[in-house]
Order: structure tokens, then C-alpha cells, then sequence
């Protein structure tokens, strides 16, 4: 699994922050069981403290008021044998030792000072730690009197027993119970938002044709999760139907291109014809006459070579294929045959340049090109007035091509901008391939800009090198 848990599936975060809530309710419910169980072992240590101390006190006050240390020490014994006492040692008010359990240990006359350090008052006796015995100080009281002090050193050794059973039955069960708790959290998180991860993989897996989820992987239920990728399958149902629309609206933007020029391209074909005819007229007429045969045959073969060019830039003005041949000077000689007609029959000017040589111009695809600048050409000879200009610039530097299209005519409409430069989503209509124009060049990473500049509309179209060029 990757190191970086940002990178972790969604199944797999969710569910480890499921699991780590759980064991951090667990370590919470642990600590408050042992918290509870010292706060009782403490009372009842204690408790236990209290009547030790105080059943002591009543058999060794007259013998420590009267400082009877035989009598102490009887007493002392025989309290040894009959409890938790490990260590006992008894002073009179003045802190000297009167007796103890263990007379080496604490001789008589011997200061009580060194056997009460570390030694806790009856109030705060704890039971806390691993130690098997707890050392006590207090005071010896007889008849509402101090007479004396007492330490004495208790065996808790069944209490610290007490404690560590409880303490590794309760780690074994909270950890079972835990154990269980987390495996379980993480399943029934996992498979709550198992729909996630499947619309979260579809996504990113979508690119630009998102693909619809199976059927059978979306749950039958109809809670949220469900409906959401339904609605996901919708939407892609609805992106490819868009896209079905918008290829089919390409295709027929192009053919009315092609239709807008068929009146000039039926007339350059069918004038060549008649002076083709009349040549070969003549040949048949002056067959004995080999000047006037080379003169007509000469004729005929400039006509046809140009028939031969009308037809073949309109051919290839149906191959619209992205991905196909390069760009070369060649296309735009047949973009210039294909619209010098349009041009001869609104007696427009045409101006045209073509800057770049042909390893620049081969970075960029054939089809899209011509067909970009066709369709601007067929909107600035519609746009330009009878006698007009119409202008075509293509500078190409390896980098990449920059097209300037410009017309002396009014300008575009307002509608005719939207089509060409907005992103939104428009009805038919409102100028010939403009939409077309916006959407090869949106494929192509291209960027779309319209300047008046000096009298012109000048719409200039910037399209990057492809990288494998």
C-alpha cells in the first residue's frame, strides 16, 4: 500500500479512521474500569487502614500513656499474628520508639522519624503501583488524647494480585472486544462507501468520454449512494449524446461550407468546359494544321489540370481525419482555388500569405486547418461588402500557427461573437461553421481572439505544435 495515506482509497481512509475511533474508545473505556477499581481498592485500603490504626490505638493507649513497653510489646505480637502487619513501630508522644514488631530493626529509645518517611496518612493511603506492602503514619490517640505515634507497614500483597488480574482481563477482553469492534467498523465503512470509490474511479478514469458504471456494480437498493451513480450513468448518457449531436452538427456545418460554394465552383467548372470544347472542336477542324493542334491541346491540358485541382481540393475538403496527414503549403493552395471563385463573384480582393516552411507546417494536422479557414473565409466574404477585401495570413514558426482572417466589412454580430468565442452552449444558427471553428480549435488546444484593427475585422486563430511533430 502506499506510504502517503492522502493516496489511500476512500474505503481504505474512512475505514482506518473508523478503526483507530474504536481503539480510542476502547483505550477510554480500559482506563476508566481501572480508574474505577483504584478509586474502590483505595477505599477498601483505607477502610482496612483505619480499623488497624484504630484497633491498636484502643489496646496500646493506657500501656503507651503509661510507657509500659513490655505490655507494648505483647500487644504488638500478638496483632502481628492475627493480621496484615509486616512491620509495626510504636513511640510516645516525643517520637522515641517505645516498641516494634521487630526489635533489631527498631530499638527502643531509636527516633521515629526515619521509619515515617515516605509513610502516608490514614486520608491518603493508595493502593496504586506494583507494591506488595504500604507503609502508614498516625497518631496514637487514647481517650480523645495524643499519646503516642504509630507506624506500621501493611502486606497488600492480594490487593496489587487483585489488581493485575483485573488489569490483564480487562486488556484481553477490551482488546477482543476492540479487536472486533474495529474489523467490524472497518467492513460495514468499507462496504457504505464501497459506491464511492466506484463513482471516484469512474471519474477519474473519464477523461473527456466518461463511461457509464455496469449495472450489476451499482446496489439495487434506492438509498443515496445508489441514485448518485445512476445519476452519474445519466450524465454520461447525456455527455455522449451531446457529443453524437455535435459531431454530426460538424459534419453538417461542413457540408454547408462546401454548399455555400458550389454556385462559384459549378461556374469555374463549367467555363473551362466550353473553351475545353471549342479546342477540341478545333482540333478535329484544323487536324492537317500541327500549330493550330499543339495551341489546342496545350489548352486542353491547362484546363483540365484545372478541373483536376478543383476537384481534388474539394475531395479533400471531405476528409476531415485529425489525426491524418501534415499541413503543407499544398493545402493552402487548395484552399486558395476552392475560394478564389466565392471571391471572383463578389469581385472582392483577395490578399494571401503563407509564411513557414514545410517542415513547420508539417507539426500541425491537414484537415482541421483547412477547415478552420475555410469556414472563416466563407464568413468574411459573406461579411465583406461587393468590391470588398478578404485577407487570409498563416504565419507557421515550429511552435506554433497563427491564421488571421480579416474582411473590411462592419464586423461580427453579437450572436456571431457568441458562436465563435463562448464556451456555453448555443442554438443553431447565426453563422456559417463559427461553431465548428470554436470547437476544432478547442480540440486542437487552440486559442480563438477577434480585433477590429484599422478598418478590419481580424479573427486570429493560434494552434499549438503537436507533440509528436
Amino acid at each position: 500500500m502506499r506510504a502517503d495515506p492522502r493516496s489511500w482509497p476512500i474505503t481504505v481512509r474512512v475505514g482506518a479512521a473508523a478503526a483507530g475511533l474504536m481503539i480510542l474508545l476502547g483505550l477510554a473505556a480500559s482506563q476508566q474500569v481501572l480508574a474505577t477499581l483504584g478509586r474502590l481498592q483505595d477505599a477498601r485500603l483505607q477502610e482496612i487502614a483505619r480499623l488497624h490504626v484504630e484497633g491498636l490505638a484502643v489496646a496500646l493507649g493506657p500501656f503507651v500513656l503509661h510507657k509500659d513497653v513490655w505490655e507494648v510489646y505483647d500487644t504488638l505480637d500478638r496483632a502481628r499474628g492475627a493480621g496484615r502487619i509486616r512491620f509495626t513501630v510504636v513511640a510516645d508522644d516525643e517520637g522515641r520508639v517505645l516498641a516494634a514488631t521487630d526489635p533489631l530493626r527498631a530499638p527502643v529509645g531509636s527516633a521515629l522519624a526515619r521509619f515515617a518517611e515516605g509513610a502516608s496518612p490514614l486520608g491518603s493511603v493508595s493502593a496504586d503501583g506494583a507494591e506488595e506492602v504500604v507503609r502508614i503514619a498516625a497518631p496514637l490517640e487514647y481517650q480523645g488524647r495524643r499519646v503516642g505515634r504509630i507506624v506500621t507497614e501493611l502486606d497488600v500483597s492480594d490487593l496489587a494480585a487483585e489488581r493485575r488480574r483485573a488489569t490483564l482481563a480487562l486488556l484481553a477482553g477490551n482488546g477482543a472486544a476492540t479487536a472486533l469492534l474495529v474489523l467490524a467498523g472497518y467492513l460495514a465503512v468499507a462496504r457504505l462507501l464501497r459506491p464511492v470509490e466506484l463513482l471516484a474511479r469512474h471519474m477519474g478514469e473519464a477523461g473527456d468520454a466518461p463511461h457509464p458504471i455496469p449495472e450489476r456494480m451499482i446496489p439495487r437498493s434506492d438509498n443515496v449512494l445508489a441514485r448518485l451513480l445512476r445519476n452519474f450513468n445519466a450524465m454520461t448518457g447525456a455527455i455522449e449524446a451531446r457529443a453524437q449531436a455535435e459531431r454530426r452538427l460538424a459534419e453538417r456545418e461542413r457540408f454547408v461550407s462546401l454548399g455555400r460554394l458550389s454556385s462559384s465552383l459549378a461556374h469555374e467548372i463549367n467555363n473551362p468546359l466550353g473553351g475545353l470544347l471549342n479546342a477540341a472542336d478545333t482540333i478535329r477542324a484544323y487536324a492537317d494544321r500541327p500549330e493550330v493542334v499543339r495551341q489546342s491541346a496545350e489548352l486542353l491540358d491547362r484546363g483540365l489540370r484545372h478541373l483536376r485541382d478543383v476537384s481534388r481540393a474539394m475531395l479533400d475538403e471531405h476528409r476531415l481525419d485529425r489525426a491524418g496527414r501534415p499541413l503543407s503549403r499544398a493545402d493552402f493552395e487548395d484552399l486558395r482555388v476552392l475560394f478564389s471563385p466565392e471571391a471572383r463573384r463578389r469581385a472582392q480582393r483577395l490578399e494571401w500569405r503563407v509564411e513557414g516552411d514545410e517542415r513547420d507546417l508539417a507539426a500541425f494536422p491537414s484537415a482541421p486547418v483547412r477547415q478552420i479557414a475555410l469556414n472563416l473565409l466563407l464568413n468574411a466574404a459573406a461579411a465583406a461588402p461587393q468590391g470588398g477585401v478578404v485577407g487570409l495570413s498563416a504565419e507557421a514558426d515550429g511552435a506554433a500557427l497563427t491564421l488571421r482572417i480579416g474582411d473590411d466589412g462592419p464586423g461580427l454580430s453579437d450572436a456571431a461573437r457568441a458562436r465563435l468565442m463562448s464556451e456555453a452552449p448555443l442554438e443553431p444558427g447565426g453563422g456559417v461553421g463559427l461553431r465548428l471553428v470554436r470547437e476544432l480549435t478547442r480540440g486542437l488546444g487552440g486559442a480563438i481572439d477577434c480585433a477590429r484593427m484599422d478598418g478590419r475585422t481580424v479573427i486570429e486563430i493560434r494552434l499549438p505544435a503537436r507533440a509528436e511533430a
